[in-house]
This record gives C-alpha cells, structure tokens and sequence, in this order.
C-alpha cells in the first residue's frame, strides 16, 4: 500500500509559479510510477503529467507542455510538480497518483489533492 498527500496548492495570479509537492509512504515508491492529475469544478479528472520510476521518463498533457515540469526523488520519496506561466485555466485541485503495475499503466493510489487556484 501507497499513501500519497499532497501540498503547495495555493492562490497565484496569472502568469505566475508554484510548486506542488507529493510525499509518499511505503518502501516501494521506486517501483512505482507517478502521475499528476487535475480536476477542474464540473469537469473530470484529466491527466496532466507522469514520471517513470528512475525519473528518466517523463510526459505531459498537451495543455501543459512546456510549463509544467514534473520530478521525483526516490530516496525522499517525493514526487514534485513544478508549473510556471500559470493560466486561469489550470484553476483546479492536483491529485497525484501512484501506478504498481508492471503489467499496464494503471494507477492504484491517490492522495487526497491540493486546490490551486489562478486568477486572471
């Protein structure tokens, strides 16, 4: 089992930085894969960004490409999600997930989320 807490949400105006951060339990986060995920108010959640377990690989939504930055450290067990150029679009609460899967992507846990808000 994987526990995931989110934190670094906040209030940013447009244009602007902030940085999201995931801290995970469990001595096996290196094997898992780490996504960040995004749920605006009255829409679904949508994939925004995933790392490969060395953190070698990485791959982002088309909506955040060239903005966001996601990483990982394993022996902190963090995850980080580093977004600038903020839009008003991005208005959402980030959830990040873990995948232990070595079969398919699929992600078995998710933390609780983290609201950020953008103001135009």
């Amino acid at each position: 089992q994987v526990q995931l807490v989110e934190s670094g949400g906040g209030l940013v105006q447009a244009g602007g930085s902030l940085s999201l951060s995931c801290a995970a339990s469990g001595r096996t986060f290196s094997n898992s894969v780490m996504g960040w995920f995004r749920r605006a108010p009255g829409k679904e959640r949508e994939f925004v960004a995933r790392i490969s377990r060395s953190g070698g690989s990485t791959f982002y939504a088309a909506s955040v490409k060239g903005r966001f930055t996601i990483s990982r450290d394993n022996v902190k067990n963090m995850v980080y999600l580093q977004m600038n150029n903020l839009k008003p679009e991005d208005t959402a609460v980030y959830y990040c997930a873990a995948g232990t899967s070595l079969i398919e992507l699929r992600y078995d846990y998710w933390g609780q989320g983290t609201q950020v808000t953008v103001s135009s």
